[in-house]
Formats: C-alpha cells, sequence, structure tokens
C-alpha cells in the first residue's frame, strides 16, 4: 500500500500576500475567502505566515485605534516558520503539526502549497483520532502551566529581612523563604 503524502492532499497554488501587503488588505483578504492565514511570497519565495490571531495580537500589544493600512504583513509575521515538505508521509506531518493547523509546504525556499488539519481529515476522516489525542495533549500541558502558576507564592518584600522574593504566610506576617527557615 502507497503511503500518503502531504503532496497528496496539500492545497495547490493557495492565496498569497507580498510582504507589503497592509494588514487591512490581509484582513479584507482573509475574511472574503474564509482564510486564518496567509503565506507571505515574494517571487515565489516563502518569506512568513501571517494569521488572525498575529493581527489580534498586533492589535493587542499597541493598545489603541491604530491604520491598519500603515503596517506590513511581513512586520507582524513570526521569524520562525514551521513548514512542510511535499514527499513528507502525511503520519509525521500530524506529528510536525502538533501547534499548527495549517502549514506552508515548500522544496528550496519556494512555497508549493498548503495544508490544513481539515484537508487531512477531509481526505481520510481516520485520522481524527490522531488529531484529537493532540488536541488533548495540548489542552493538558495549558494546564499543567496554569496550575503551576496558580500554585506559585507570589513575591513581594519580606517583612522581615526587606529582601524581593517569594513570600510564605507564617503567623499572620508574609516571608521569604530565608526568614521562615530561620
Amino acid at each position: 500500500m502507497k503511503t500518503i503524502d502531504v503532496s497528496d492532499i496539500m492545497t495547490r497554488n493557495p492565496l498569497t500576500v507580498s510582504p507589503e501587503t497592509n494588514l487591512f488588505d490581509c484582513v479584507k483578504k482573509m475574511l472574503k475567502n474564509k482564510l486564518v492565514s496567509l503565506p507571505i511570497v515574494q517571487e515565489g519565495k516563502l518569506l512568513g505566515l501571517i494569521t488572525q490571531r498575529d493581527i489580534l495580537w498586533t492589535l493587542i500589544k499597541l493598545k489603541r485605534i491604530f491604520d491598519l493600512k500603515k503596517i506590513k504583513a511581513i512586520e507582524v509575521s513570526p521569524k520562525k516558520l514551521v513548514t512542510l515538505s511535499p514527499n513528507m508521509p502525511i503520519e509525521k506531518a500530524i506529528k510536525k503539526m502538533r501547534k499548527y493547523y495549517r502549514l506552508p509546504v515548500i522544496i528550496n525556499g519556494k512555497l508549493v502549497g498548503i495544508i490544513a488539519a481539515r484537508d487531512i481529515l477531509n481526505f481520510n476522516p481516520e485520522f481524527y483520532s490522531e488529531f484529537e489525542e493532540l488536541s488533548k495533549i495540548r489542552e493538558e500541558s495549558e494546564k499543567l502551566k496554569r496550575l503551576k502558576l496558580k500554585h506559585r507564592p507570589p513575591e513581594g518584600i519580606c517583612e522581615e529581612c526587606g529582601n524581593y522574593g517569594s513570600l510564605f504566610s507564617e503567623d499572620g506576617e508574609l516571608l521569604c523563604g530565608q526568614c521562615i527557615k530561620n
């Protein structure tokens, strides 16, 4: 039985934007075509990938209303890209897609397609359990991070020695670990 490769089910010739495209035009293109991301391409070469999430983070970071037409797509795109090769087996691609549900497919830096989890599931619904498992793993690791943060002692100035650090309540006072030992 032939193994299924990324090239067998990827979307060829995906919609793209140039590095100079402003965020306003990116948003319009995403909404019009019901996309969550757009590859940033110049002369066929993949330079980045802009997602709805990247645009939202830009809005949050600036903490003010601004003109989306003044910010270029390449300025918001993450610097590190996760990509796939077209001859990669689907099973390996699924493992590489742990954090991302949509990845560019490249050959020698040139964009040849894009693959989404939905493409894989539409082709072979049996992969649903693998994606479901990846989702559970991601959810559990997020829960563990939140628990670690929740149970971390608060930081501040020790009421005994005046040093800054993690504080613990002892007889109604907030003390550092060193003062509690003494």
